[in-house]
Parts: structure tokens; C-alpha cells; sequence
């Protein structure tokens, strides 16, 4: 291992559980620890539908990266919370369609960045970089950002299945920086998990922000996650649960149901 990965896994704190950890253990994954599983079990024991959701929701963002970039043309893909490197990455399916795609990872867990690193070493069109996905003004003034994202194209941003880790009244804020940003074209990707059970609402928020030691948001409402999308043009086949969008490919889980609670969000063009 390359000594600067040696430094950034030297940061981590395998005591507390990791949001992009947990969600690499439900898609099967290595790169977790024991405190990671040993949460995910306590979660499953409430609301066991999480793996499927996870599955789903990695499938999701396959599809959309797919449909921008086959449909509408998009080169340029701002990936914010990207998590742990799995299998048909953003960049994978991006550049499988052309090459010459650009994919910028934004996450703050420092094994996010040690293992992006590694596996991207040899890639001079895809970055990994370590930072809050709410500093967006940072972010933009990162010089690989500068390097790989040009703001006189359409750029893709990607908040999948991140929101409900940013409190109040943070999402929100967050979809209007980024939107201001971002040039005419361009396309915003969001989804969160939501419930209209009060009950699972604040179990799930409540286990994960004292899991996490205060690394999480809030489990919302669709009417909530809705407002994220106001000013902009949503794609058909509009909001919904993710696994219902343009699901005519194989990227698609058939599931049981998930329960009361699961991934709400869509896809959106900024006028």
C-alpha cells in the first residue's frame, strides 16, 4: 500500500460505525469492521428490508448514470457522498459509454479516499477527493475539481442516497448552491430514505445519529424530499420510490416489498 493510503487509513476510527462502511457490508463488500456489522445487525433487527434498499439503490444510480450519459449526452459527473468503491462504479458506466467521461468522487471518510485512491491510480479522468459534500464552494475550488469539471458543459451532480445524512435545514441549502453553480443543462440526482411510519422515522434516525456519533440527518417524508426538486425540471417518470424509475433494463431488483420505509427521489434538469 502507497504510504500517503498508509496516512489516510491511520485516520480512520474502526470504533465507530461508518455510514459508507455499513452500506459497503449490505452490498457485500470488504472494506467494513466489526463495529460497522455488529450495527448493521442492531438495524436489521428493526427494519430488515435495508439490504434490499441498498441493493436498489446501487442499481439506481447505475441506471441514471447510464441514461445521462447514453440520452442526454452528459461527459461530467459530480459524485457528492459516493461511499466506498463496489463493483460498476459512476466512472465504470460512465466512461463504458465514452471514455473521455469525467468523474469527480466527493466524500469525508478517509477510507472512501484511501481506497479510491487506490483503484484509480491509473485513471487521469477520475479523482476521488476528501471533503464535505455541503462545502460546495471548496469543493468547486479543489484544483481537480477545476481540472476535470468544466462549468461551460452539463455536468451531472449525484446526491443518491445521502440527503437523510445532512440535518436540517442542510439539503435543501445544499440543492440551491449546487444548482446556482452548475451551467443551464445540467442534471440533478437525488434520492433519501423516507417513510410515512413516524414510528420507523424516528427509530432509524435516532439509532443512526448515536451510531454514527452525530454523522446523520434525518429519515423524511416524499413531501419533504419533493421540495429538494422545486425550480427545476424532473425527468419522467417523475418522484418516486427509485426502484420504479425507467426500469425497463436489467439494472432492476425484483424485492419483496421494503416495508414502510424506502428511497424516495428522482432525476431533475436545471433550466
Amino acid at each position: 500500500m502507497r504510504q500517503e493510503n498508509r496516512t489516510v487509513l491511520s485516520e480512520v476510527d474502526v470504533n465507530v460505525p461508518s455510514v459508507a462502511r455499513m452500506y459497503d457490508y449490505y452490498l457485500g463488500g470488504k472494506d467494513n469492521y466489526a463495529v460497522d456489522r455488529a450495527a448493521v445487525a442492531e438495524l436489521d433487527k428493526v427494519v430488515p428490508s435495508t439490504r434490499p434498499l441498498a441493493i436498489n439503490n446501487r442499481r439506481f444510480l447505475q441506471r441514471v448514470v447510464r441514461v445521462l450519459a447514453e440520452d442526454y449526452g452528459v461527459r461530467q459527473f459530480l459524485d457528492h457522498g459516493s461511499g466506498l468503491p463496489t463493483q460498476d462504479n459512476v466512472h465504470q458506466v460512465a466512461q463504458g459509454i465514452d471514455p473521455k467521461s469525467h468523474v469527480v468522487y466527493v466524500d469525508d471518510d478517509p477510507i472512501v479516499l484511501a481506497h479510491g485512491r487506490a483503484l484509480l491510480q491509473e485513471d487521469d479522468r477520475t479523482v476521488v477527493i476528501q471533503a464535505d459534500m455541503r462545502r460546495t464552494d471548496q469543493i468547486f475550488a479543489h484544483e481537480e475539481v477545476k481540472r476535470l469539471i468544466d462549468l461551460s458543459q452539463p455536468v451531472a451532480a449525484l446526491f443518491v442516497s445521502v440527503m437523510h445524512c445532512i440535518p436540517d435545514p442542510g439539503p435543501e441549502e445544499l440543492v440551491k448552491q449546487i444548482t446556482e453553480r452548475l451551467p443551464s443543462g445540467s442534471f440533478v440526482v437525488i434520492n433519501q430514505l423516507v417513510s410515512e411510519n413516524k414510528e420507523t422515522r424516528d427509530f432509524v434516525t435516532n439509532f443512526m445519529d448515536e451510531t454514527t456519533q452525530g454523522h446523520w440527518g434525518r429519515v423524511r417524508e416524499p413531501h419533504e424530499v419533493e421540495r429538494y426538486f422545486d425550480g427545476l425540471q424532473v425527468l419522467e417518470p417523475g418522484l418516486g420510490r427509485i426502484n420504479h424509475w425507467r426500469q425497463d433494463s436489467e439494472l432492476v431488483l425484483q424485492e419483496p416489498d421494503t416495508g414502510d420505509w424506502y428511497e424516495f427521489g428522482g432525476v431533475a434538469r436545471i433550466p
